[in-house]
């Protein structure tokens, strides 16, 4: 199955978002003087599993939007079920290793949050 223009293009926002955030919170803990490689590869981490969850899910809705309703909200709630566990287990990896900073690899996982709370203000400012 071919990746649909819509899930590349909204993936992209979330990747090049969690980018800018993850400068954005490399560069506090430098500031903070709390920076050494474990933030790096925490922030890789975390970061690295935001953006292939989100792809995820953005495959699964291309696929369910094909199926019946019934088969649709199926796929979604087991895609959800994986998605989450996905999650919990590179945080827990994360917290496990000590190759990794924690907070470097919790706080990514709401860059994509933050990343779709702001898109309306882009596009609104794109517009004007």
């Amino acid at each position: 199955m071919k990746l649909d223009k819509t899930v590349k293009k909204e993936t992209m926002y979330i990747l090049c978002s969690v980018v800018i955030l993850s400068l954005i919170m490399q560069g506090i803990f430098l500031i903070l003087s709390k920076w050494d490689y474990t933030v790096l590869l925490g922030n890789l981490l975390g970061g690295g599993a935001t953006v292939l969850n989100f792809l995820f899910m953005g495959i699964t809705v291309q696929k369910a939007v094909l199926c019946t309703p019934d088969r649709a909200k199926s796929m979604i709630k087991i895609s959800q079920m994986y998605r989450t566990l996905f999650m919990a287990v590179v945080l827990i990896i994360g917290v496990a290793f000590k190759c990794f900073n924690n907070w470097a690899v919790i706080i990514p996982v709401f860059f994509t949050r933050i990343a779709v709370g702001i898109r309306p203000i882009i596009d609104k400012n794109k517009k004007s």
